[in-house]
């Protein structure tokens, strides 16, 4: 702030020096007087009547005036901020935050999974209850529950197109079921000689991969449930077996504190990726949208491979989340921040972000970039075992009728799902 000139200060003083006289502050008065030394003699017609008064409540009214456009300006920041631009940039990062949209009960066993369907607001869980059940993740209501197996159920996995549902369990059975037919169990694989741990669709959905604590991973064709390929190289249990976007590698993680990397088509192991000092509870694949993120934090320069399976994440009873180089089986960095083993891992939708689960109750946001621990979501009462990323092109023809134009039939959402030990499912929504 600019210091006031003498003539300024002079000013000032005779207008308090008025003021303090027709208040009858004589003690006041005499002593600024001597003060400041200024010679003042009060005269009611002077130009120095009042004028304190009137500078005060004029800088009461620009105060208001200041307080009125800032409330106006706040107002049309959020209008701004809702307009369909905006929106769409913040949806862009949006990740959870408590409270949770709906919180689903139901299950009367520790949740194992759950999965999205890729069109439709439906959600698969899988139970140790030895059921499935349906969900409408955008209402929060209950469906159906889906009864065939006969112990604890594993994993559930929808087909690209959303048609098939797969599950399997600790009864050695897979099985498959038609959401386009009331859910009928239309299908049942066998080839296993423990608890099947997982299983996914392959890209195309011509095959399903499985994972099982009889130490192998296996390869079924759909159509005929013929088994395909017996995988074998892990010397214990293997928790999850999953396929790079482009079907061309499959990641597994198993008990005996290995991932691995395999051709599916040969079953050839492709790398081991060794370096965690506990079981291995996921693994998976980085999106395309986050290698430059990945490289950023590897000091790499942003050149490399461009296709699908280039980098994967794994998580452990370790407490700890590893990132790895694919090619080199190098380890690129190590995300320490969890309090208690992490069980589930998802990447966000932007490349930016990781998404973990752990048995210390949290969902954590990491950034890809730095390394950081960003934010952390005291998510659930008890372990959580499971986490999906719902952001998927949800067709709004369902409710609009088969004749919406094409591009109004599809949009993008965010949506997160959680669920553990507590038997009970959080759904997270912007």
């Amino acid at each position: 702030m600019a210091l006031l000139s003498d003539r300024q200060k002079e000013e000032l003083h005779k207008s308090m020096l008025e003021y303090l006289h027709t208040s009858n502050f004589t003690a006041a008065y005499n002593a600024l007087k001597e003060d400041t030394g200024v010679e003042y003699t009060p005269d009611p017609k002077a130009k120095y009547a009042g004028l304190l008064e009137k500078k005060w409540t004029s800088v009461i009214r620009l105060q208001k005036k200041i307080m009125d456009l800032e409330t106006r300006n706040a107002s049309l920041q959020e209008e701004l901020s809702i307009a369909p631009s905006k929106r769409a940039a913040m949806q862009a990062d949006w990740v959870p935050r408590a409270p949770a949209a709906h919180v689903l009960t139901g299950h009367r066993g520790h949740i194992t999974r759950v999965a999205f369907h890729p069109q439709y607001s439906i959600l698969a869980s899988a139970s140790e209850d030895a059921t499935v059940k349906i969900w409408d993740w955008e209402t929060g209501d209950f469906e159906r529950t889906l009864k065939g197996h006969h112990r604890a159920v594993h994993d559930v996995d929808f087909d690209h197109k959303g048609h098939l549902l797969v599950t399997c369990s600790s009864d050695l059975f897979i099985k498959i079921w038609d959401s386009e037919n009331e859910w009928k169990n239309t299908k049942t694989l066998s080839g296993h000689d423990h608890s099947v741990s997982s299983v996914r669709f392959m890209p195309g959905d011509q095959y399903i991969v499985s994972a099982s604590r009889d130490s192998t991973i296996r390869v079924f064709d759909v159509a005929s449930t013929h088994l395909v390929r017996t995988i074998s190289g892990h010397s214990e249990w293997v928790r999850c077996a999953v396929p790079s976007d482009d079907g061309r590698l499959l990641a597994s993680a198993s008990k005996d504190k290995t991932a691995k990397l395999w051709d599916p088509l040969t079953g050839e192991c492709k790398g081991e990726l060794r370096g965690h000092d506990n079981e291995l509870e996921a693994v998976c694949f980085a999106p395309v949208a986050a290698y430059a993120a990945i490289r950023e934090l590897a000091g790499l320069p942003n050149v490399g491979p461009k296709g699908p399976g280039a980098y994967v994440a794994t998580a452990s009873r370790d407490k700890t989340i590893k990132l790895w180089d694919v090619q080199s089986g190098q380890m690129i960095k190590n995300l320490a921040g969890h309090d208690n083993w992490v069980r589930a891992l998802v990447f966000h939708p932007s490349g930016k972000l990781l998404l973990s689960a752990a048995d210390d109750k949290t969902i954590r946001v990491w950034e890809l970039s730095t390394g950081r621990c960003m934010k952390t979501v005291e998510a659930h009462s008890h372990f959580v075992a499971t986490l999906a990323w719902g952001r998927q092109r949800v067709s709004t023809a369902k409710s609009n009728g088969a004749d919406a134009k094409a591009g109004e039939a599809e949009k993008l959402v965010n949506v997160v799902a959680s669920a553990g030990v507590d038997q009970i499912i959080k759904i997270w929504l912007p």
